[in-house]
């Protein structure tokens, strides 16, 4: 990597600061195993005037994917279930999901159609499996009826568990039939849920005893502990000019350090540093190794990697796996996104990561911010990362 050419990043994430694209940032970058860059700019929290350091912590929301999906193949590994084995054969409450057919205005009430195949594990890491995203979700009677469940869509600081969450969401109307479009849904909580009947175990113990420990990913927790809750970087949104702390009605936005600490969202409730995060996409990288500890096979982690999704994404830059996108040859004519193989995914609260096998190279930039819809960093950042390779 060139020294140089990665000084460029710093440059860069200065002048957005300066610009009020974003008050501040994280930036991690290895090749070969090694962190080669890693360093924090700007302030964390602004109206403290609290800078940036490189072990502060953040709410990862939606990089948790990736992990629950580890945390569902290592089970698949040991022979549990099959990737196209019905969800309803561990929750029977999905023999009963249907399609959205009709939506009363007036009450939130629906009627569905019954489906024709099951919502298997397979739809559920995928994101075919029709299941909607509540308060995010795109159609707007899928989060009616949502909001009328109570159903918890991430995160919470209320005293809810999977097991009392899923069952409702299973009586929440599909988008489409299993298999027949992509939709971002939900469906990595339920796999939560599904870790938790296989094993035995609480989802937060099932990921903390199988893979955070034995990676020595000491700071990934969804809820953290009390000494390490000053290392929490507040949520930001831009006021008048100004960075100010986030606050929402629409859900608890410090449920890292406060209330009931009982719903492990599979799909977006884990906190974590750039740090960790790059221990576990190392692993990856590694197909499945680290540090001596294997909690994947090789042929497991080309499973996870390879298109699940068909022609969905047709003639786009990338294709879905299990729970990653993962550039294609026409996201290497693209430019910018990395070698073919590539994957990645970001977060709610504006964190990204990528990882390039080919190169061995991983690249983490971390933000805590709401409504910063003028930031360049995320597409700016990556550029600048493949750009560095200099052998």
């Amino acid at each position: 990597m060139s020294g140089e050419r990665l000084d460029r990043i710093g440059r860069m994430l200065e002048e957005s600061i300066a610009e009020g694209q974003i008050p501040g940032a994280v930036a991690l970058v290895a090749r070969n195993g090694k962190i080669v860059y890693h360093k924090a700019f700007g302030l964390a929290d602004a109206e403290q005037g609290t800078a940036f350091e490189t072990d502060h912590i953040f709410r990862i929301a939606s990089q948790t994917k990736a992990i629950t999906s580890t945390a569902v193949m290592m089970l698949w590994e040991e022979g549990h279930f099959r990737l196209d084995d019905p969800i309803s054969d561990f929750i029977p409450e999905f023999a009963q999901t249907g399609v959205l057919e009709r939506f009363n205005e007036a009450d939130s009430s629906f009627t569905v159609t019954p489906l024709e195949n099951p919502i298997t594990i397979r739809h559920l890491l995928s994101h075919t499996s029709g299941i909607g995203y509540g308060m995010i979700d795109g159609n707007p009677s899928i989060r009616k009826a949502f909001a009328k469940a109570g159903i918890i869509d991430a995160f919470t600081a209320e005293a809810v568990t999977l097991e009392e969450n899923i069952p409702r969401l299973a009586q929440m109307p599909l988008h489409h039939p299993p298999g027949e479009g992509w939709t971002y849904s939900e469906g990595l909580d339920v796999l939560g849920r599904l870790v938790e009947i296989v094993s035995g175990m609480p989802f937060d113990a099932f990921l903390k005893t199988r893979i955070f420990d034995p990676l020595g990913m000491e700071d990934t927790w969804f809820y953290l502990p009390e000494e390490k809750a000053d290392r929490l970087v507040p949520v930001q949104y831009q006021a008048d000019g100004q960075w100010k702390r986030f606050e929402t009605e629409g859900f608890e936005i410090d449920y890292p350090i406060t209330g009931a600490r009982t719903y492990f969202a599979g799909g977006a409730g884990l906190s974590s540093t750039a740090r960790d995060y790059a221990v576990f996409l190392q692993m990856m990288l590694n197909q499945g190794e680290y540090n001596g500890t294997r909690l994947l096979s090789r042929t497991t982690v080309q499973t996870l990697l390879a298109n699940q999704i068909g022609e969905f994404w047709a003639g786009g830059p990338k294709d879905f796996g299990l729970a990653f996108a993962v550039v294609n040859a026409n996201g290497v004519a693209y430019g910018g996104e990395g070698g073919e193989g590539t994957f990645d995914w970001g977060g709610y609260f504006n964190t990204e990561y990528f990882a390039d096998p080919g190169e061995q190279l991983i690249g983490i930039l971390m933000k805590q911010t709401q409504g910063a819809s003028q930031d360049e960093t995320d597409w700016k950042f990556r550029q600048m990362v493949f750009a560095s390779i200099a052998d």
